[in-house]
């Protein structure tokens, strides 16, 4: 129901803009509207559906707006955040907000990220959090390193953590959507962190491809390294 009413109040609002687009959607797949054309609007209506159904906190809308389709095309990301409810009764709450725009940079609740900068891998993000995949990793997680791990259950909320330097990298430990990364990868690109797709970098519902990101170049690398 949350992602129903979330997809649904952006489709109303892209629709009264009234401007051609194709926009890509977890729910409603790939709609084109005002006729379609070149701007591609990507949706996660609830990034962390689970979250957002127990109270818990890292669920987020995630929008994207790119002038092609593949991930280097995205010109402006949006996350907005969603404050944990405190019973099923309640509506979702809209928390901190995350955009950036390709050049000018990424920002959080209207103040500007700081640069990253190389660092140790002190805290690795993982996303999936299923017990099999976790334990299956584990030894190459230990090689790279890394000595605490967190795993949030929102891709977007990750990449959006490690682009204010709240973790120094993260990892999907399978392959994840457009839909799910579109948004908060530019968040890590415009605060200087460096993000791969190692299997597909494609804005569609089809994609599907890992994704890792860290706060530098070196440390994304041996992350690939290890795990692509």
């Amino acid at each position: 129901m949350i992602d129903r009413a979330a997809e649904d109040a952006i489709f109303a609002h892209l629709e009264d803009l009234g401007q051609p687009l194709i926009a890509i959607s977890e729910e409603r797949g790939e709609i084109e509207i005002a006729g379609g054309g070149p701007i591609r609007v990507v949706i996660d209506p609830v990034d962390g559906s689970l979250n957002a159904k127990r109270g818990l906190p890292f669920a987020c809308v995630s929008i994207a707006v790119a002038s092609g389709p593949r991930m280097c095309d995205v010109e402006v990301g949006c996350v907005a955040e969603l404050e944990p409810r405190l019973s099923a009764e309640d509506e979702p709450r809209r928390g901190r907000d995350w955009w950036a725009v390709k050049g000018p940079g990424a920002f959080r609740d209207g103040e500007r990220l700081a640069s990253l900068h190389p660092g140790p891998l002190e805290v690795l993000g993982l996303e999936t959090a299923r017990p099999e995949l976790v334990a299956a990793a584990a030894s190459a997680i230990e090689s790279v390193e890394a000595r605490r791990v967190r795993a949030l259950g929102s891709v977007a909320m990750t990449l959006c953590l490690v682009a204010a330097g709240q973790l120094d990298g993260m990892l999907s430990l399978r392959p994840i959507r457009s839909v799910d990364a579109a948004a908060a990868q530019l968040l890590v690109t415009e605060a200087g962190g460096a993000v791969a797709f190692p299997a597909d970098d494609e804005l569609s519902l089809e994609m599907r491809s890992p994704v890792l990101a860290a706060r530098d170049p070196e440390l994304l690398e041996r992350l690939l390294t290890t795990f692509a």
